[in-house]
Formats: structure tokens, C-alpha cells, sequence
């Protein structure tokens, strides 16, 4: 078993960072799947949909939801989703070197992964290179 993985986004985000992510990888450790939400999407209607990925994704381990903007309609959705009972832990600021690290280490159990998913995602961002 393993945690599942659902990435949360704004339009055109989550696919972006799924290809990027290909790229470096190839193939992932994990399930994953991405629910991408416009501008004009229905929030009751994307908490359906993003209930139902987060179903197909729980192999008994829970889900790490990965969101890009903390306060935003889809981190909202996301927080939403322990309420309808699944076991969640939802990650804001979503970047590539996050969703990197998160692939990276699929041994680990979700609370671990959320945490994996925090440092990693800090531990991307750099000034100037130094």
C-alpha cells in the first residue's frame, strides 16, 4: 500500500507540474492525479470531483494533497475533503521541487510525506544561486 497523491491547483498548474515531473522522473512511485480548477468551476462541484479522485487514490493510506495557493479556492476544496471523511493532509505552496521530493520517498507514511512535501518545497527556493 502507499499514500495517494492529489495535486489541487489552479488551471494549466497541476498538468504543468505532472510533465515536468515525468521529465525528470519518468515513471512515478506513487498514485497521482490532478484536478486542475477554473476560475469559473462550481466549489461544491470541484469538492465532488476532487472526492472522488481522493477515493480512487486511498489505498488504505490516506492522501497527500498537494495545492498551490494557500487560502485559494482549490487549498480550500482540499481542506474540505477531510470533512467527508478521508484521511488527508493538504500541503500549500505547490511547486516542482516539492512534488519531486514527495515521488521520491513513497516508503513513507502520509504524515511523513506532508512533511517531506513542506522541506522540500522550502528547500526549493533560492536566492541568486548562492
Amino acid at each position: 500500500m502507499s499514500v495517494g497523491v492529489l495535486l489541487l491547483t489552479h488551471e494549466a498548474m497541476g498538468d504543468a507540474l505532472v510533465s515536468a515531473a515525468h521529465h525528470v522522473l519518468g515513471k512515478f512511485p506513487l498514485p497521482l492525479e490532478v484536478l486542475e480548477v477554473a476560475a469559473s468551476a462550481d466549489p461544491d462541484r470541484a469538492l465532488g470531483d476532487a472526492s472522488q479522485r481522493a477515493r480512487s487514490l486511498d489505498q488504505g493510506d490516506g492522501v497527500l494533497v498537494l495545492s498551490d495557493l494557500y487560502g485559494a479556492t482549490p487549498c480550500n476544496i482540499a481542506q474540505r475533503l477531510s470533512g467527508l471523511g478521508f484521511r488527508t493532509h493538504c500541503v500549500s505552496g505547490l511547486n516542482l521541487p516539492m512534488l519531486l521530493r514527495v515521488l521520491n520517498y513513497p516508503e513513507q507514511n502520509l504524515d511523513q510525506l506532508a512533511q517531506t512535501a513542506a522541506t522540500g518545497g522550502r528547500g526549493g527556493i533560492c536566492i541568486d544561486h548562492a
